[in-house]
């Protein structure tokens, strides 16, 4: 039985052992779905600077809604329009490398799009590769633990967050 990803508390507290107290900066993430005959599937993309499978994801502009941003961030990074989930999936911590090489915290946002459009040109096409992966073949291929959990806990029952 798949459980509702680990709770907020858990996930300081983890933050806190792997980074110390450095402030948290905050992102968010579109998780790209669409219906398929016997489930659905998940769009990642690689990321510009190691090529990993992940989702598209960013920093929230001024004022803008963190469930608009993360739309507008799958728009950018993979071409993708649709309907955005106002419910968080879930979220998950990672450490984002800077320019400067400097990492910081970063806890990430993760609200479903459900994919209606998707565009043959974007702004971000020649950085990246996009593709629509099973939620089994996306738990493999993504390396964040707890975003594998959130695709997972999604990909059960995806109606709820309609």
């Amino acid at each position: 039985m798949l459980t509702r990803p680990t709770t907020h508390n858990h996930l300081a507290e983890r933050v806190r052992r792997l980074f110390g107290t450095a402030p948290c900066r905050l992102q968010v993430a579109a998780l790209p779905w669409r219906d398929v005959g016997n489930g659905v599937e998940v769009m990642l993309i690689t990321s510009r600077d190691t090529g990993r499978w992940v989702l598209p994801k960013g920093w929230p502009e001024a004022r803008e809604p963190l469930c608009e941003a993360a739309a507008r961030e799958a728009a950018e990074e993979a071409g993708l329009r649709g309907n955005i989930s106002h419910l968080e999936a879930g979220r998950y911590f990672y450490a984002k490398v800077l320019a400067s090489g400097e990492e910081v915290p970063c806890e990430v946002l993760v609200f479903p799009l459900h994919v209606d459009k998707i565009a043959d040109r974007w702004k971000e096409k020649h950085s990246r590769t996009r593709k629509w992966v099973s939620s089994s073949e996306a738990v493999r291929m993504v390396n964040e633990p707890d975003l594998c959990q959130i695709i997972a806990y999604f990909c059960a029952d995806p109606r709820r967050f309609s």
